[in-house]
């Protein structure tokens, strides 16, 4: 697998929106210079979104943000990797991830146990595969230590997601020099701030009652008072980027200069699950 670099777009548009739309969407992304399309994996058969993507383009990789190890064996991983790679190009980075308790165990009680342990599992799994599916094509959803160190070893990287620069630093302190570090940034295209703190509070609700992320951004010094009423302003505008293309573009440096190989940009916007015109005004700033 090549190395990642430029800036991505990360959607759950290209993954659950309208399947011809979503290919001409990722043609057209291609076309404006974004280096990678991540797509997000809460249930469903990932690959053929996937494959789908990878038709719909030429020379951008397509990663997963992340593959749910609970809801895809390594074999079927490893086998369908081997068979995207093999019709469609090196271009197809599988991004693995633990997911969250309260989705595992809304199916299954008592399913979501030992993340780490889980991660290890399908790691081995992916590497004793009749076709392995090689570390280099592959990272992980590590935001902690010993997520990060597991990625570092078995991994070509991380993919961090709901991250700040200042993550994306510990990330690569952590990583060291020869691994990826890929992290994942909200953006909201407008100069009204009142607009942008309300998507940004509306997305990243879900995302405050879930530990995984809570804890990471405890580590990052944020306590009780900012998860209250919504998020407080200090940590919505930590974590969504918001202003016009140079103030977005400078945040997406901001994790550059931190450390990061690869920014993929989610845009936030009222525009449903395919804000096309947003990824267009955005391309020049992030693409050159």
């Amino acid at each position: 697998m090549r190395d990642i670099t430029g800036t991505g777009i990360w959607s759950a548009g290209l993954r659950y929106g309208d399947p011809a739309e979503g290919a001409e969407a990722a043609a057209e992304l291609e076309d404006l210079g974004y280096s990678a399309l991540w797509v997000p994996d809460i249930g469903g058969n990932v690959f053929d979104v996937v494959e789908r993507l990878m038709a719909a383009t030429k020379t951008t990789t397509i990663a997963t943000g992340i593959l749910n190890l609970w809801m895809h064996s390594a074999e079927e991983t490893a086998d369908s990797h081997a068979r995207l790679t093999a019709a469609h190009g090196d271009r197809f980075l599988v991004g693995i991830g633990v997911s969250h308790a309260a989705l595992i165990d809304a199916r299954e009680p008592g399913r979501y146990r030992k993340p780490l342990a889980a991660m290890a599992s399908f790691l081995d799994g992916l590497d004793s595969a009749p076709t392995p599916l090689a570390p280099s094509t592959r990272v992980l959803a590590a935001l902690g230590p010993k997520m990060l160190e597991l990625a570092r070893t078995r991994a070509a990287g991380a993919h961090p997601y709901n991250v700040t620069p200042e993550h994306t630093a510990a990330a690569r302190a952590a990583l060291g020099p020869a691994s990826l570090v890929l992290p994942e940034q909200a953006v909201v295209l407008t100069t009204d701030s009142e607009l942008a703190r309300k998507l940004g509070r509306d997305h990243l609700a879900h995302y405050f009652a879930l530990p995984n992320y809570t804890n990471n951004l405890r580590r990052l010094g944020f306590g009780d008072d900012d998860f209250a009423a919504g998020g407080s302003q200090k940590l919505i505008d930590a974590l969504v980027a918001w202003g016009d293309e140079n103030a977005i573009e400078s945040r997406v440096r901001q994790h550059r200069d931190a450390g990061a190989d690869h920014v993929c940009i989610q845009v936030l916007s009222e525009d449903g699950l395919f804000p096309r015109q947003a990824w267009r005004e955005l391309a020049p700033a992030l693409t050159t």
